[in-house]
């Protein structure tokens, strides 16, 4: 009996640890196409699929009382937003008559936004204040986009 469960702890900590490595590598393979990928569209379309994988990891870590990493995973996401956001302002796009990257871009910021403001319900004020700066700084980058999107409407 006592062998027996000693087994199943084990199955289960082997399978807790590949779902680990698997997110990390999901990040980590998305972060090196989304990084090496030089069309501004075609990057700011890759977000979703990284935005998600970060949002899992930061979800999991902020569930496991490591503020700290998903912080940082939060803080990358909203480094690579912003990025997205200047290279597609640099190429000089009119949003409204070509919108593919910034109403991607847009989408997925807005989803994004949904899951940071779920994520603080069981935390300190303390605990809230760096993730609430970052989400400020998203909203500020979600309504740049949205003007783009729609300049005659602002």
């Amino acid at each position: 009996m006592r062998k027996s469960f000693r087994s199943v702890a084990l199955v289960l900590m082997i399978g807790l640890s590949d779902k680990w490595t698997l997110g990390q590598k999901q990040i980590l393979d998305s972060r090196t196409r989304f990084t090496q990928e030089t069309d501004a569209v075609r990057r700011a379309q890759k977000m979703p699929k990284l935005g998600e994988a970060e949002f899992d990891e930061i979800t999991r870590d902020i569930g496991e009382g490591k503020l700290t990493d998903g912080l940082a995973i939060l803080k990358e996401y909203r480094d690579e937003i912003r990025s997205c956001e200047g290279d597609l302002d640099a190429k000089n796009l009119d949003a409204e008559k070509h919108p593919q990257g910034f109403k991607r871009l847009e989408i997925t910021l807005r989803q994004s936004l949904r899951r940071l403001n779920n994520l603080p319900a069981g935390l300190t004020t303390d605990e809230q204040a760096p993730l609430v700066e970052v989400c400020a700084e998203l909203e500020e980058l979600n309504r740049h986009l949205i003007q783009e999107l729609f300049p005659s409407r602002n």
